[in-house]
């Protein structure tokens, strides 16, 4: 694996060229002694399930993976909560207002940004909203709708950890819990630490 801060070549403290590798995941300068650490950043993914058993899937607007399948879903912003950041995402994407949230499972992932490889650890959560109000595409998505869980087509699914993770909700324990959730979650499901790897 190439360094993660490769693309930085000056010391952000102090402006000196004499920023090189310090480990594997930091660079330190020679000059002032700053040590930066390329540390995950953290963004999140909406499971949203309806009361027919279907999933909310996007088709992405922009690069990386442009009109790919998706979860809605993407960066935390400075000051919020995972939890409040996926709510702003699923209402920025979709128009929807989530009630409710739970935790099912992380993932590690890479994502390209303005020619930088941007390490991530992407948060899964199962999200409750409103029924009675239909999904319309917004910011990064060109298309929302609810498909099928049983006609989810992993493979069309562009980011790798959406892609994973769509494929462990499909084909594992988590597929079982969602199909007999159906949108109540008044009787939420336990999250993926309290299921075994066997099931996933």
């Amino acid at each position: 694996m190439e360094h993660p801060l490769k693309v930085f070549r000056y010391c952000p403290a102090c402006g000196s060229e004499r920023f090189g590798v310090n480990d594997r995941y930091s660079k330190r300068c020679g000059r002032c002694g700053f040590v930066y650490y390329a540390n995950p950043k953290a963004a999140t993914v909406a499971v949203i399930v309806n009361g027919m058993g279907e999933i909310l899937v996007c088709r992405r607007a922009d690069d990386p993976a442009k009109g790919t399948l998706d979860l809605p879903g993407g960066f935390t912003d400075i000051g919020e909560t995972a939890e409040e950041g996926v709510r702003r995402e699923v209402r920025e994407e979709t128009g929807l207002t989530v009630t409710e949230t739970e935790f099912l499972f992380s993932l590690p992932n890479v994502y390209l940004f303005s020619g930088m490889e941007v390490h991530t650890m992407d948060l899964f959560f199962l999200c409750r909203v409103d029924d009675g109000v239909p999904p319309s595409a917004h910011d990064d998505a060109a298309e929302a709708m609810f498909v099928p869980l049983s006609e989810l087509d992993v493979p069309a699914f562009g980011l790798r950890s959406v892609r994973e993770g769509v494929a462990r909700i499909v084909a594992g324990g988590l597929g079982k819990l969602l199909s007999g959730y159906r949108g109540n979650m008044s009787s939420a499901p336990p999250s993926a630490e309290a299921i075994s790897e066997n099931e996933l």
